[in-house]
């Protein structure tokens, strides 16, 4: 069941990072969703390997294909197959650690759960898996686009590097202007160059994504266990080299009081429910208030390095691991889709849980 996430709008992931394919199932889609496959395969882009000389050079064409449950550009309301074919597979890169544990991997952790492990590139627990991921938010994202939900994440630090402007001052639309996504120019520049530093000293470092969603009505969310924003914190803690979430005002609340922290409802001049400030995050009680949603997840650094480091192997000897491979100096840039479709995909499910909220005809 691992493979498994969503109860109405549910994803079902296969594929390993050098197995011949990549793929998801997606079930609970409704009926009569416009199928945009060039969106879809727009996002595979976005996340897809070989970008520029921060990100690894390993070549993917990512083409998506449809197996089943679209007919005349539309969903059909059965399973939504999609592939996506593996192509510049490189197994021997991986040959020297067949019996290693590399260094902060899941290598060691597979290994004592399952007693064997898929030693190229980490197999299921490659980043690759999130190929699938991005193909089944995209399809959340045209769900959620009929109901004017608009999701976007940019990239707001890359180690001690970190963007202090508000979102609501940012231009979004510039995100994608640069290799790095970050929306500001300027700062762009300077975490490209200090990813790029980083990778000729065979290194790597971590950041942070904030994402930013406008248009999710109040109402979404479930009481207790399915909170809103715990079950966003779960879809992004599920993404590879996450160590944190943090949504509204995250940690920094705690330095405020209740006087300080407390967002005022007020009603508007077009009677609309609001609140004056959103220290929230457009969330209260687990549910969505109808003020946008904001939240930040933080990125470890990519635990593959081209330097060499202590370790021991599946007999316990104390051994060298040497970084091989072509690998990430940071993840962050890539990883910008996928928080934008894990986003999606836990908005959509609560969409199709809440019975009040209409889909439109």
């Amino acid at each position: 069941m691992g493979s498994i996430y969503g109860k109405i709008f549910q994803i079902s992931t296969f594929g390993e990072s050098h197995g011949a394919a990549v793929g998801v199932v997606v079930q609970g889609c409704p009926a009569g969703i416009n199928f945009d496959l060039d969106f879809i395969q727009s996002e595979l882009d976005r996340r897809k390997p070989g970008q520029s000389r921060i990100t690894t050079q390993r070549k993917e064409a990512d083409s998506v294909e449809v197996l089943s449950g679209v007919f005349e550009g539309k969903t059909t309301g059965t399973p939504i197959a999609m592939l996506v074919w593996n192509g510049d597979q490189r197994s021997k890169d991986y040959s020297h650690i067949a019996d290693q544990f590399r260094p902060s991997h899941a290598d060691y952790t597979y290994f004592i759960k399952y007693g064997l492990r898929d030693y190229r590139g980490g197999g299921r627990s490659s980043a690759r898996e999130t190929v699938a991921r991005v193909a089944a938010g995209a399809l959340a994202k045209l769900v959620l686009a009929q109901l004017g939900v608009d999701i976007k994440a940019y990239v707001s630090q890359v180690g001690t590097l970190k963007l202090q402007t508000p979102v609501e001052q940012l231009d979004l639309s510039l995100t994608e202007s640069n290799a790095v996504r970050c929306p500001d120019p300027t700062m762009a520049e300077q975490m490209f160059q200090y990813i790029d530093e980083i990778r000729k000293q065979g290194d790597s470092v971590g950041g942070v994504i904030s994402a930013y969603i406008k248009g999710c009505p109040a109402g979404l969310g479930e009481p207790v266990f399915d909170k809103l924003h715990a079950e966003l914190g779960k879809a992004m803690l599920s993404i590879n080299a996450v160590k944190g979430f943090e949504y509204g005002s995250g940690f920094d609340g705690v330095a405020l009081r209740g006087s300080e922290h407390n967002d005022v409802i007020v009603k508007d001049a077009d009677g609309k429910v609001r609140t004056l400030t959103n220290h929230s995050g457009g969330i209260q009680g687990g549910i969505s208030n109808g003020e946008p949603i904001y939240f930040r997840v933080g990125f470890k650094p990519v635990a593959t390095i081209m330097q060499d480091q202590d370790s021991i192997n599946e007999k316990g000897d104390k051994i060298t691991v040497s970084g091989k491979g072509r690998h990430d100096p940071c993840v962050v840039p890539r990883a910008v889709p996928i928080v934008e479709a894990m986003a999606a995909l836990v908005l959509v499910d609560f969409y199709l849980r809440n019975r009040v909220i209409q889909m439109p005809a």
